[in-house]
């Protein structure tokens, strides 16, 4: 991992005066009593280490309530201190997601036909990705297991076209393959029935296929612009020619299966890879073979506006998720909400960044950054 790390300090750490911490101090929280109550969080390859957290876990879950801005900013600086990481090369990024409602029926109809399926009973994890069975590819995180003989599980085109109907694995149908597809980029969804009730649905399991960006084909091909591309003009793209998008839907072979999850609390996110309801602005994807769940990172992208503030973006985020487009040390998916003004929050999202991690003070990496500086 080619990145080296540099300290800096609270007291010039650009935009860290003016942000409004409250609501990462409860992410932060949540993410503590995960790992604190239930499954320490396995640690990346930066290095932070579980049992180095722990005491600034135990310190937040020792907190009576929630706390103001000033005290969850004071909470921060007494228990760690700042190290940017700064890649070799490149800049870091920034894009935004979020969990979208759609409306849907619990039957198919003319109007409503495109399904979400929960996973197949027989869709398992392949137990190392690097070596599968002879009869797998290598890098499938799945595979189906049909009585002890490995195989690949169907692509988007294949069971978009019935490999794997009729096994009663439709959760519900929306109007809209696009509405769909995007749900499975998400990773999560909130489905609205006729009848006014809403079910929450997150990630499953996936097919095992490679994702790839249909954004990324559509700038390759001259159909959009680098510059302009965001998930709003991909949208438009594919509402032109319904036929022509499901061909470049297809083309993105990796199929996102789901499962029911309660909605107690309309407000409440859905549930990231970190085990922990997501706080809207406030939890962040991170590729978590690098970065370790629950630790702090203030982002910082001078292009971008922040969520609630007249000011450009520089707050304080929990790892809390990933997703199979988030790679890289310095690259970061923010969690903008729920529902149509988080979708378009989420959807103008695209920046260069900064990224600090928070580091416990007496960590390994807050040491070797003090060396390196």
């Amino acid at each position: 991992m080619d990145v080296s790390l540099r300290r800096e300090d609270f007291s010039t750490l650009p935009g860290w005066a003016d942000d409004a911490p409250a609501q990462a101090f409860t992410a932060f929280r949540r993410s503590a009593e995960q790992a604190i109550r239930t499954t320490p969080y396995r640690t990346g390859s930066l290095g932070l280490a579980h049992a180095e957290l722990a005491p600034a876990y135990a310190a937040a879950l020792a907190e009576s309530g929630s706390l103001s801005d000033l005290r969850a900013r004071e909470f921060f600086e007494a228990w760690f201190r700042p190290v940017e990481i700064c890649p070799g090369s490149g800049a870091g990024l920034v894009t935004g997601y979020y969990e979208p409602e759609i409306a849907v029926r619990s039957r198919p109809d003319s109007g409503y036909r495109f399904p979400f399926l929960r996973k197949p009973d027989n869709l398992v994890p392949v137990a190392d990705p690097d070596n599968p069975p002879a009869s797998i590819p290598a890098g499938f995180a799945f595979m189906l297991d049909d009585g002890g003989l490995a195989t690949p599980c169907p692509d988007r085109a294949a069971i978009e076209t019935g490999a794997l109907d009729g096994r009663g694995l439709e959760i519900a149908w929306a109007a809209s393959r696009v509405d769909v597809f995007f749900a499975h980029v998400q990773g999560c969804a909130r489905l609205r029935f006729a009848d006014g009730r809403l079910m929450r649905i997150n990630y499953a399991a996936k097919s095992g296929h490679p994702f790839t960006a249909i954004g990324r084909l559509l700038v390759e091909r001259g159909e959009l612009s680098a510059a302009t591309v965001s998930m709003a003009a991909i949208r438009n793209w594919l509402a032109v020619d319904p036929e022509r998008a499901d061909r470049l839907m297809r083309e993105n072979r990796s199929y996102i299966f789901f499962k029911e999850t309660e909605l107690n609390d309309e407000s409440s996110g859905p549930v990231g890879a970190a085990g922990v309801s997501l706080e809207a602005g406030r939890s962040l994807a991170v590729d978590h073979r690098i970065h370790s769940f629950g630790t702090p990172v203030f982002v910082i992208a001078d292009g971008l506006a922040d969520f609630d503030a007249p000011r450009s973006f520089a707050r304080l985020m929990i790892a809390q998720d990933t997703g199979t487009a988030i790679t890289g040390p310095v690259r970061g998916d923010l969690f903008a909400g729920s529902g149509p003004a988080a979708g378009d929050k989420a959807g103008s999202v695209k920046a260069a960044a900064r990224f600090v991690v928070l580091a416990p003070r007496d960590s390994e990496m807050a040491r070797r950054a003090g060396h390196e500086r």
